[in-house]
C-alpha cells in the first residue's frame, strides 16, 4: 500500500505503508544511532514526536529483549529500507509485526537522507502520515502547522509507584517518562531504587528518607511542566543528593530562574561529543532531545556549567554550587549509544555515601 509524509512546508515523499495504516500528525524528528532501533522506538521521550532513522536499513536482527519501557512511544516511523528477513540469535519477532501490534504507522522507501537535510536546514516540522492518495494539500497543512506536543509526560510517566529492591543507597526515581536503564543502572550498582509517578508530591519523596533522588528524562517542552518544576524547587531546597538526566536537568535549570529554548533540529542519536569542563576530557554520548537550557541565563553563584556539546557549544550539564546536585542534558544509561558516561551513576552514589558519613560523623 502506498503512503505518504507531508511535511508543512508542502513537501511531500511517496514511499510504501509499514505498521499500522491509520493517519497521524506529529512533529518530525531524526535519529542517527546505526543500532538500537528497538530502545528508539521505546524510549518514552518520543511521545508526540514520529522519529526518522537516518541510517538506511532498519530491522535487519528483529525485536529483542531490548524494550525501555512497557509499549513504544512514537506517533510514526519512517525509514529508508526495512529489512524482510531478520537475523539474529535473539531475535523474537520482525519489526513490521512489532510495529502494527503498538498500533504506529509508518513509510518505508523515501529517500531519508534528503529528509534529514530539509529538517536540519528548516528545522524541525510538523508532518503527516497518510495513506490516502486523494490527500489535498490546501486543508493538510493548516492542520499541520496548528499541531501541538501537548501534556506528554503525563502519558509517558507510570501510574503508581514501585521499587527495585537493593541492599544499598535508597533512591527515589521521578519517572517523568523514564527508560527503563536508568532504574538499572543503579539497581545493578546496588541501589534500592523507587520509582515515582511524575506528579508526586515533593513532601511524599522527601517523608520516604531516600539517600538520593534521581530526576528522569522525559519528552515535550519543559516550561509547560509547571507544577512539576515548582515540586522540584522544593526537592532541591533540601539537603539530599541530586542527580538528574535530561528533561530532569532542563526541569531543575528552571527550577533556579534558567531558561530553556527550542532547538533547531534537537539532537538525537548515539554519537553526541560532550566536553567535560572540569578535566577538559571529551566523552561519546547518547542523547535524545529537542530543548536546551540556555547558559546564559543561569545566574551566577547558582550553578556551573559542567558540560559542553562539541559540535554546537550548547549547554550538556550543571553543577549547583553548595548542593549536592549536577544534572547532564545527555544519557549515561545510554540504550542505544556508548556508555562512556556511565561513570556518573558511581559519582551520584558517592555523593550519597559522602552524605551518609557526615551524618553518621
Amino acid at each position: 500500500m502506498k503512503a505518504f509524509l507531508i511535511l508543512e512546508d508542502g513537501t511531500v515523499f511517496a514511499g510504501t505503508s509499514i505498521g499500522s495504516e491509520r493517519e497521524i500528525i506529529s512533529e518530525i524528528v531524526f535519529n542517527t544511532s546505526m543500532t538500537g532501533y528497538l530502545e528508539v522506538l521505546t524510549d518514552p521521550s518520543y511521545a508526540g514526536q514520529a522519529v526518522v532513522m537516518t541510517y538506511p536499513l532498519i530491522g535487519n536482527y528483529g525485536i529483542t529483549p531490548d524494550m525501555e519501557s512497557r509499549k513504544a512511544w512514537p506517533d510514526g516511523y519512517i525509514v529508508r529500507e526495512l529489512s524482510r528477513m531478520p537475523s539474529n540469535f535473539r531475535c523474537e519477532g520482525t519489526i513490521q509485526k512489532f510495529l502494527k501490534e503498538q498500533d504506529i504507522p509508518g513509510i518505508a522507501g523515501i529517500d531519508t537522507r534528503a529528509l534529514t537535510k530539509i529538517l536540519r536546514e528548516k528545522g524541525t516540522m510538523n508532518g503527516m502520515i497518510t495513506t490516502n492518495e486523494a490527500y489535498d494539500l490546501e486543508e493538510v497543512i493548516p492542520k499541520l502547522k496548528a499541531y501541538r506536543i501537548g501534556d506528554v509526560v503525563s502519558k509517558a510517566s507510570c501510574t503508581e509507584s514501585y521499587v527495585l529492591p537493593g541492599e544499598g543507597c535508597k533512591v527515589a526515581l521521578m519517572d517523568f517518562g523514564a527508560k527503563n536503564n536508568i532504574a538499572k543502572s543503579l539497581n545493578i550498582r546496588g541501589c534500592e531504587v523507587t520509582i515515582y509517578p511524575a506528579h508526586t508530591a515533593a513532601r511524599e519523596i522527601i517523608d520516604s528518607r531516600p539517600d538520593g533522588i534521581m530526576l528522569s528524562n522525559g519528552p515535550g517542552d519543559p516550561e509547560t511542566n509547571v507544577s512539576i518544576i515548582e515540586e522540584i524547587k522544593q526537592l532541591s531546597n533540601t539537603d539530599i543528593p541530586i542527580f538528574a538526566i535530561c528533561l530532569g536537568h532542563q526541569l531543575m535549570a528552571l527550577a533556579h530562574g534558567a531558561k530553556t529554548y527550542k532547538l533547531k533540529y534537537g539532537h538525537r542519536g548515539g554519537n553526541h561529543p560532550v566536553k567535560d569542563l572540569s578535566t577538559g576530557r571529551v566523552y561519546i554520548s547518547s542523547q535524545n532531545h529537542g530543548y536546551a537550557v540556555d547558559a546564559s541565563t543561569i545566574e551566577e553563584g547558582i550553578a556551573k556549567e559542567a558540560f559542553v556539546n562539541v559540535n554546537d557549544g550548547t549547554n550538556e550539564g550543571l553543577a549547583y554550587i553548595g548542593k549536592d546536585i549536577f544534572t547532564v542534558q545527555f544519557h549515561p544509561e545510554a540504550c542505544p549509544g556508548p556508555q562512556d558516561s556511565g561513570y556518573l551513576f558511581d559519582r551520584f552514589i558517592q555523593m550519597m555515601k559522602d552524605r551518609k558519613e557526615r551524618e553518621d560523623a
